[in-house]
């Protein structure tokens, strides 16, 4: 790696004040045009700036000058719980206090008194009251625009001035009023979708109880390393990722997998962090902490899915852009054509233009959020989106479409080797394999008590085999394609037959034996899938390194096409074949040696994710139980995403419509326009939180 890419650093910076794609735009504008910075990300929800820069050319107090002079701020630390409870009671109240004050200002204009109001109190008095009111609104607006950035209150702004000309002062008191009141509305809009990732974090232990020495003390969990020595009570969350070294307990692994059905732990199990034991007590050996945890990686991968948007929600952002001057240009003309100011500046403060990019942004916010609580694992809109028009769904099968638990059936030698060596051998060169059927063999030589011996130059080949020295002997496992020499062996094609996977076992290149293993069929595989089929995918087909004949056997229960001796590479190329006919491909397998594929698909599946970082990374989604019934649940809760969003951009712009013709026409005045140009908002937030509720079992109909 050259010097000019290890020089860079990422941090990450939390920013507050931010509601929508505008605020994330000027903030990423302001901290990109400093020296010294490679890349910044802004992400909305996660309230926070992921920067890339150079410590020697930028350092965090001139980006924190940056984002100030936008106009955002930067806390010293993030908002804790008490303060959101407090953000919830605060909504509550705002939303009576906002509808008696839009009434106050409907009956107020209606009956004439602001008019006679706007007599009685003396002009100066009253443009004074204005401008001190909305002087740091003004300031951030004159921030704006010396940065060359048009926000909405630049058109409120534009307004209220206008109303100033004409001596109109409430009119612009009222314009200044529900500039506050619009703020307050998409602020809290975009907290309530930060909510469901907010929930995870709280889930998070803050200490935890180790043993160091004689002596069990408390610590931040800060101070835990990895190999310390966790002592977990029940009632508690677990704080870290590790090994149970004693004790037994029920825990409760929904925060990780959505699954409420307690897991009994014992001595050798994994854990996983902010998982609560029920019953029982743990002594745990440390091994991952903090944001390397399962749940850590969760929780930050959650937070910036909001960085992969989907094609929608790119032209929101895009339309945004344009939408502001476009409006300064219908103002134009409806003065042009009227002569009528106040007109023209009803309809400078009319339209919101954030709802227009709050209308996506929440809906997706909303459905990963929830889906995190589920233990499905959404790593952007952009998926969702693709996801809900996908039409070809491709399978793995060990680990995927079977339990992923399969055990040895045959040990066969072929040249008088004993079985007790064969499997010797084997499960020496297994024991570093991550492929399932290594478990197996792992478990039949420790049920049969065998001594497992060393081995030396360990080799693995992806969709093939494993090879390694053994007591001075080359041993080679794998498949037909791994050691030729094996092609001949009638005894395999029986076991094929019985629909049983086929390890053959060479000892310095010569065959020396067979193993065979089986693995069971998920039972919830076959009713997903035809719902599958029912939700719009066309084509579901299995592929596997496996034998012809095993995968024959599984193909045939499902009644679907299979393709198998498949290698990793030969995959890709079967994922490309159904892309290059315009084909949106799913690929679902177990994410370590499907990973290639799951990266080449428009949606990668990982199955039962949990404490697997590789299954993680690899796919777009990982679903962090075995449940194939998450899988219908998924595409239909990316339809009923789309169907939320497509709502929320038609009420928008019908919204906005309708207020800009009534404001251009005369009809409805600055006062009214103000208080109007906040309601979108609330309609997008109420629209969307209708998926907050969604479960598995009230998706409804696909639309």
């Amino acid at each position: 790696m050259s010097s000019l890419e290890t020089k860079y650093q990422t941090v990450e910076i939390p920013i507050q004040g931010m509601d929508c794609a505008d605020c994330t735009r000027h903030v990423q504008q302001a901290i990109a045009s400093l020296s010294g910075v490679a890349g910044v990300e802004v992400l909305l929800a996660a309230e926070k700036a992921i920067v890339t820069l150079d410590p020697n050319l930028v350092s965090l107090p001139k980006i924190r000058q940056a984002v100030e002079r936008a106009g955002y701020r930067v806390p010293p630390n993030l908002p804790n719980s008490s303060t959101q409870r407090f953000n919830r009671r605060l909504g509550s109240l705002f939303g009576v206090v906002f509808i008696v004050v839009f009434l106050i200002v409907l009956v107020g204009e209606g009956l004439g008194l602001f008019d006679r109001l706007n007599d009685l109190i003396p002009a100066p008095l009253g443009v004074s009251m204005v401008v001190l009111a909305g002087l740091p609104v003004f300031r951030n607006v004159l921030n704006a625009a010396l940065q060359r950035q048009i926000t909405s209150h630049s058109l409120m702004t534009l307004g209220a001035i206008a109303a100033l000309i004409v001596q109109e002062w409430i009119a612009a008191a009222i314009v200044v009023l529900f500039m506050y009141v619009g703020s307050f509305i998409e602020s809290f809009t975009a907290q309530q979708a930060r909510q469901a990732i907010k929930a995870l974090v709280n889930l998070a232990p803050r200490t935890a109880r180790i043993e160091r020495g004689a002596e069990e003390i408390e610590v931040p969990i800060s101070e835990v390393q990895t190999n310390d020595i966790v002592l977990v009570k029940p009632g508690e969350r677990i704080p870290v990722d590790g090994i149970v070294l004693s004790g037994q307990a029920a825990i409760d692994q929904s925060t990780i997998t959505g699954e409420p059905i307690p897991l009994e732990a014992f001595e050798g199990c994994s854990v996983h962090a902010a998982t609560l034991v029920k019953s029982g007590s743990l002594r745990i050996l440390t091994q991952r902490v903090g944001k390397d945890t399962t749940f850590g990686r969760i929780i930050q991968l959650v937070a910036e899915s909001e960085a992969n948007r989907g094609e929608v929600q790119r032209f929101a952002d895009r339309f945004s852009r344009y939408y502001l001057p476009i409006l300064i240009g219908i103002a134009a003309l409806t003065f042009g054509f009227s002569r009528n100011l106040l007109a023209a500046t009803a309809v400078l403060v009319v339209a919101c233009s954030c709802s227009i990019a709050l209308a996506t942004p929440i809906a997706m916010l909303a459905t990963i959020g929830v889906s995190a609580k589920r233990g499905i694992l959404i790593k952007g809109g952009k998926y969702i989106e693709t996801l809900a028009r996908a039409n070809v769904l491709l399978v793995d099968k060990t680990g995927t479409l079977t339990l992923g638990k399969p055990h040895l059936t045959d040990i066969v030698p072929v040249d008088g080797t004993p079985p007790e060596r064969l499997l010797a051998y084997a499960a020496a060169v297994e024991r570093y394999s991550e492929h399932p059927l290594a478990e197996a063999v792992l478990e039949a030589a420790r049920l049969k008590g065998i001594a497992i011996p060393e081995v030396q130059k360990f080799e693995s080949f992806p969709g093939l085999g494993v090879r390694a020295r053994v007591n001075g002997h080359q041993i080679e496992i794998g498949n037909r394609r791994f050691i030729p020499a094996s092609q001949n062996l009638a005894l395999a094609t029986e076991l094929e037959q019985e629909g049983k996977t086929i390890l053959f076992l060479a000892i310095d290149g010569k065959p020396c034996g067979i193993l065979a293993a089986s693995d069971k069929l998920r039972p919830e595989v076959a009713e997903a899938l035809q719902e599958l089929r029912h939700l719009g995918i066309d084509h579901i087909e299995l592929l596997t390194g496996d034998n012809d004949r095993a995968a024959r056997a599984l193909a045939s229960q499902l009644n679907i096409p299979f393709r198998a001796n498949l290698l990793p590479e030969e995959k890709i190329e079967i994922v490309k074949s159904f892309q290059a006919r315009q084909k949106r491909v799913i690929m679902i397998g177990d994410g370590v040696n499907d990973a290639p594929a799951l990266a080449q698909a428009d949606i990668g599946i990982a199955m039962a994710a949990a404490g697997s970082d590789v299954a993680i990374e690899a796919a777009h989604i990982a679903l962090l139980k075995e449940n194939w019934r998450l899988v219908p649940e998924l595409l239909r809760l990316s339809h009923r995403t789309m169907k939320v969003v497509r709502m929320n951009l038609a009420f928008t712009a019908l919204y906005n419509i309708i207020g800009i013709a009534l404001a251009a026409a005369g009809i409805l005045p600055p006062s009214l326009a103000a208080a109007a140009q906040s309601l979108p908002d609330l309609g997008i937030l109420a629209n969307s939180a209708r998926l907050l509720r969604a479960d598995g079992s009230s998706l409804g109909p696909t639309p």
